[in-house]
């Protein structure tokens, strides 16, 4: 899709999400029901969107409104769409559900995508959801539930073709005709031995292109992608777009065919991967319901927030060490915050490329140090130029020398400061074996503001007194 096609599909989903919320406004009264003809125009509409489509609009309706159209939803599309929410919101749907409802929900779904629901479900009916599969789903189910959410065997599909590798390719042929239809993102089929033992796969435009008499042995590709259901999920999403797979298969330990990985459950790691850290950076622990109580949201940001106070309230008593100095050259309290900012955003636009080296494990040990010396390096050639350049500025509108160069001098060691934190916070917190996105913007703003005042302060306190 086009950036393009991309924009106009955007536009016409927040227009969807207008259109619905419009209606909504039609009904002012919040204890009656929806007017049946109100209903039905809802209905109509919800009828004709993708489930992804009525996810998204979904979670951009306050409760009250989401829960007056979540039950004008099909029940045969309850699931997909389940699927699709934001685990906020999608306890807030479950919630609105009554036994019956969710077990119809879930019936239609996959093992796989059964698994990914049943930690939301309500405890006390998975007995009898489980009672409900028979034993080949029940079985996958335990499977995928027994790994961790971040590993490839929670994730993997287990409906896929497989074929033997001693037969002809117009025995596969005649073989997958008598499919209803293929598996979804199936590009190619996974051939085994007698004893389910993977030993190649067959593109299906390999399939297409070659004589029917030809064997499937003498045609598949042996060298394969293959991963294991313990193998991080994000390390095997990086691999599929490296080496451009749609899907892979998962074996065991002894090379036995247990499922597939597919593109689209990469695609939601990656994405899911990338809102985390841009969650984790902020200080958030979870993602959050937009809608949302106040008290949901309090207990998801007050953690960060506190520490954020505790370093604010620092900051500030550094600048208490140096009033007599601002007392007595009020220019100080003016630039001071030019020193503090600008470090500030230097440490963030280092830290920002080591986290994403960090999860891409592009950085070892020796390399560390490496980026250590260059980003040092970069840092001191940003503050001698900018700051040089405010230097001059302070100097003209001052008319002091003295302090243009305490200005300059402030402004390179703060980003020198910012530079070994933007490398290092975030190389502690993996040797530690923490996230090193966690509350990484918050720590190297403590750090730049605080080692900002406290150099350009000390420094006039030093040089210009």
């Amino acid at each position: 899709m086009s950036e393009v096609e991309a924009r106009s599909a955007a536009s016409r989903l927040h227009d969807q999400l207008e259109a619905i919320v419009e209606l909504l406004r039609r009904h002012d009264d919040d204890e009656s029901p929806l007017p049946a003809e109100l209903q039905a125009e809802l209905r109509r509409q919800l009828d004709e969107l993708h489930p992804a489509d009525i996810a998204f609009i979904l979670e951009s309706l306050p409760l009250d409104d989401r829960l007056a159209v979540w039950q004008l939803v099909k029940a045969d599309r309850d699931g997909e769409i389940l699927l699709e929410v934001s685990d906020a919101v999608r306890e807030s749907l479950i919630a609105d559900m009554d036994r019956q409802e969710i077990l119809a929900a879930v019936e239609p779904l996959d093992a796989d995508e059964l698994a990914d629901l049943v930690e939301d479900l309500p405890t006390a009916m998975l007995p009898e959801l489980m009672a409900s599969l028979d034993t080949q789903q029940r079985e996958q189910v335990q499977s995928a539930l027994s790994y961790e959410d971040d590993q490839v065997g929670a994730l993997m599909d287990f409906e896929m073709v497989t074929i033997r590798e001693d037969v002809s390719l117009e025995v596969v042929l005649r073989y997958l005709r008598r499919w209803d239809e293929l598996p979804a993102q199936t590009d190619k089929l996974f051939v085994i031995n007698q004893d389910n033992l993977l030993t190649g796969v067959l593109p299906l435009h390999w399939l297409l292109v070659n004589s029917p008499e030809k064997m499937v042995s003498a045609v598949m590709a042996p060298d394969v992608n293959t991963f294991h259901p313990t193998d991080d999920a994000y390390d095997v999403a990086q691999a599929f777009e490296r080496y451009d797979l749609v899907t892979a298969p998962v074996v065991d330990e002894r090379g036995h065919l247990i499922g597939r990985i597919t593109i689209d459950a990469m695609v939601d790691v990656i994405r899911e991967e990338g809102e985390s850290e841009a969650l984790s950076r902020g200080g958030l622990r979870e993602e959050e319901d937009i809608f949302a109580s106040v008290w949901a949201s309090l207990k998801n940001r007050w953690s960060w927030l506190a520490i954020n106070l505790v370093t604010a309230f620092i900051a500030s008593r550094v600048i208490g060490l140096f009033e007599g100095s601002i007392e007595r050259l009020v220019a100080l309290a003016a630039l001071m915050p030019i020193v503090a900012g600008i470090g500030g955003n230097s440490g963030n636009q280092t830290i920002t490329m080591i986290v994403r080296a960090l999860a891409l494990n592009q950085i070892t040990a020796e390399s560390a140090k490496r980026l250590w010396r260059k980003e040092l390096t970069v840092s001191l050639l940003n503050g001698l130029v900018w700051g040089g350049v405010i230097g001059i500025v302070a100097w003209l509108l001052y008319d002091s020398l003295s302090l243009g160069l305490v200005m300059t001098a402030a402004m390179t060691l703060n980003l020198l400061l910012a530079a070994f934190a933007g490398v290092g916070i975030p190389v502690l917190m993996t040797k530690f074996g923490r996230d090193p996105a966690l509350g990484s913007s918050v720590l190297i703003t403590a750090m730049t503001d605080s080692g900002g005042f406290f150099i350009f302060l000390g420094l006039a306190t030093i040089f210009l007194m």
